[in-house]
C-alpha cells in the first residue's frame, strides 16, 4: 500500500498539468478577446450591425476583425466557440481540490489549532462555500446593484474579503488561500458556463430563426466577461501561492488575499486602459507597488509564520509514523540534514522561512509530513536541494523503510 502514495503524486502531477495546460489556453482567449474589444475602432461605412473593427498583424500575416455588437444580419458558416477551456480549468481544478486537500485533508485543510473538525465536515463546508459564493454573485448580479459595474464590483470586494477572512478561520492558511482562489475561479466559471453561453446560444437561436435578438443578452455577457477579467490575476495568484508560506501562513494572510485582490484590478486596469487606446495610467504601477511593499511588511508580522505550538501532540491520523521503530533514528536524521531551513527560524543562509511553511522540529510536525518527506528525500532527491546537507543513500534508505514500515504495520 505505500505505493499508493507514489501513484497518488503521479495523479496528482498529472491532474496539475492538466489544470495548468487548460487554465493557459482560458486565460489567454480571455485575455485576448478583452484587449480586441477594448481596441476596436469605429469607422465609416462599416457594415450594418458591427459596432467596430481592428486590424492586427501576427505570425506574418495580416487580420481584419470586425464585431457585432448583437448579431450579424445572418448566421455565419463557420462559428468557433470559446467556453471548453473555462470548463475544463475548473473540472481540473476542482479535481486537485479533491487529490490534494480532500485526499490530504488532516495535513493540508484541517489546522486543528484554527478550528477543530472532522474530515467530512472540512470537506463539506468547503464544498457549501464554492456554492455559496456563486449563489451571493449571481444574485447580486441580478439585482438593482447589477446596473452600476463599478458598484457590483465593489461589493463584490467586500464578499471576498469576507471570504478570505472566514476561510482562516476553518482552514489552513493554504487551503484558506487555495478555497479563496477556487471560490473566485467557481464564480468565474459559472459566468461562463450559465450566462454568457448560455446568452449567446439564445442570439444564435433568434439568428436561425429569423429574429432580431435583444440587446440585453449581449449586455449582461459582456459584464460578467469584464468581472472574470478583473479576477483572473488574483486567481493566478492564489493558485500559486501554496509556493509561498510568506503569504498564506502570516497572521494577517487574510488582509494580504484582500490587497492582492486589489493589485488584480489596478495590473487589469492598465492593462484594459492601455489597449483601449486611453492613454497608460501609471499610477496603476505605482499603487500596485505600493500594495505589494504593504504585503512584504504584513508578512514579517508576526515573526512565526503559523503561530502553532511547537509541543503539540501527535494527531490520531499519523500516529503509526511516530511509533515506528524506525522514528527515533528518523528523527535524528532529520535534525542533521533538514532542520537547518525546515525550522521556525532557518539557519541556513538565505533562507528566511520554511519552505513551504514546513517544519520539521518536533515528533507531531516530523509525522504529520511523513507521505511528503518519503517521497521528497527518500523516493527521490528533490530534498535536500543539490543535496547541500550530504545526506547519504543509506539515511534515504531508512526514510523509506521507516514510511513503509509504517504503513504496513497500519494494515496489520
Amino acid at each position: 500500500m505505500y505505493e499508493y502514495a507514489i501513484a497518488w503524486e503521479w495523479l496528482a502531477f498529472a491532474a496539475r498539468w492538466f489544470h495548468v495546460i487548460t487554465a493557459i489556453a482560458w486565460i489567454g482567449s480571455s485575455f485576448y478577446f478583452i484587449a480586441l474589444d477594448l481596441g476596436l475602432v469605429k469607422r465609416p461605412h462599416l457594415p450594418v450591425g458591427v459596432h467596430g473593427e481592428e486590424w492586427q498583424v501576427h505570425g506574418g500575416g495580416f487580420y481584419h476583425i470586425q464585431k457585432y455588437l448583437v448579431a450579424p444580419a445572418e448566421m455565419p458558416e463557420h462559428l468557433t466557440w470559446f467556453k471548453y477551456e473555462s470548463y475544463f480549468t475548473w473540472l481540473s481544478g476542482f479535481l486537485m481540490l479533491c487529490i490534494v486537500y480532500y485526499g490530504g485533508a488532516d495535513l493540508f485543510l484541517i489546522d486543528r489549532h484554527v478550528l477543530d473538525i472532522s474530515k467530512p465536515v472540512a470537506i463539506l463546508i468547503s464544498l457549501a462555500s464554492l456554492g455559496f459564493g456563486w449563489i451571493v454573485y449571481d444574485l447580486l448580479c441580478k439585482s438593482p446593484l447589477g446596473k452600476n459595474t463599478w458598484g457590483l464590483m465593489a461589493v463584490l470586494y467586500v464578499v471576498l474579503v469576507f471570504m478570505a477572512w472566514g476561510y482562516t478561520q476553518v482552514f489552513t492558511g493554504r487551503a484558506a488561500f487555495l478555497h479563496l482562489g477556487a471560490f473566485t475561479a467557481t464564480i468565474m466559471s459559472a459566468n461562463v458556463f450559465i450566462i454568457i453561453i448560455p446568452n449567446q446560444k439564445i442570439v444564435v437561436a433568434d439568428l436561425i430563426a429569423g429574429r432580431t435578438p435583444d440587446a440585453k443578452y449581449g449586455y449582461m455577457a459582456k459584464q460578467r466577461s469584464l468581472h472574470n477579467n478583473y479576477l483572473t490575476l488574483p486567481v493566478i495568484f492564489f493558485m500559486l501561492s501554496n509556493h509561498y508560506p510568506l503569504a498564506f501562513g502570516t497572521a494577517f494572510n487574510w488582509v494580504i488575499a484582500a490587497l492582492v485582490f486589489m493589485m488584480g484590478v489596478t495590473i487589469r486596469h492598465w492593462f484594459n486602459t492601455t489597449h483601449a487606446r486611453k492613454g497608460r495610467p501609471t499610477w496603476t504601477w505605482i499603487v500596485t507597488v505600493v500594495l505589494f511593499i504593504l504585503i512584504m511588511w504584513l508578512s514579517t508580522a508576526p515573526k512565526i509564520l503559523t503561530g502553532e505550538d511547537q509541543n503539540a501532540s501527535v494527531a490520531p491520523a499519523f500516529q503509526q509514523f511516530a511509533g515506528d521503530p524506525h522514528f527515533p533514528d528518523v528523527k535524528q536524521l532529520i535534525g542533521t540534514r533538514c532542520s537547518m531551513c525546515h525550522a521556525a527560524e532557518p539557519v541556513y543562509e538565505g533562507i528566511a522561512r520554511p519552505p513551504k511553511g514546513v517544519i520539521l522540529e518536533n515528533d507531531a510536525e516530523i509525522a504529520a509530513h511523513a507521505r511528503e518527506i518519503y517521497i521528497q528525500a527518500g523516493r527521490s532527491h528533490a530534498m535536500p536541494p543539490g543535496n547541500v546537507t550530504d545526506i547519504t543513500p543509506d539515511e534515504r534508505k531508512l526514510l523509506v523503510a521507516w514510511f513503509e514500515s509504517a504503513v504496513e504495520g497500519k494494515q496489520e
